[in-house]
C-alpha cells in the first residue's frame, strides 16, 4: 500500500500546483495513477478508483491526444476539479487505512522532567 499511497501523494502534489486544473489534472493521471493496479489499493477506495479511471478515459480521443486528454478536454473546469478532490479524497483514506496498521510510535519521558 506504502507504492499506492506515494503515487496518490505525488497526484495531489501536481493538483496542488500552479496552472490550470485541466492541465494538472492531467498530467497528476497520467503520471502516477494512471498505472495502478486496483489490488494495490485499499478495498476502501477500489471501488471509486475505478470510477475515476473510467471518468478519466471515457472520451474518443482525436488524432494525436490520449483518452485522458480528450476527456479533460471535454470537461469543463468545475468537472474537473471535482475529479481532483475525488484523487484528492483517495490520498485521505489511504492516510487514514495506513496510520491504523502502524502502532503509535512510544518514546521514553523522564518522570523528573514536571
Amino acid at each position: 500500500m506504502s507504492s499506492a499511497w506515494e503515487n496518490f501523494f505525488a497526484a495531489t502534489a501536481i493538483l496542488a500546483s500552479a496552472g490550470p486544473i485541466k492541465h494538472r489534472l492531467i498530467e497528476a493521471y497520467r503520471t502516477h495513477l494512471a498505472g495502478l493496479e486496483q489490488d494495490e489499493l485499499p478495498k476502501e477506495i477500489r471501488d471509486e478508483f475505478c470510477s475515476v479511471s473510467n471518468c478519466m478515459s471515457c472520451v474518443r480521443p482525436l488524432r494525436g491526444e490520449t483518452a485522458e486528454q480528450a476527456t479533460v478536454r471535454k470537461m469543463s473546469d468545475l468537472e474537473a476539479g471535482r475529479v481532483a478532490m475525488r484523487i484528492v479524497n483517495m490520498l485521505g483514506v489511504i492516510a487514514r487505512a495506513q496510520s491504523l496498521q502502524r502502532p503509535p510510535k512510544l518514546r521514553a519521558v523522564n518522570s523528573n522532567d514536571d
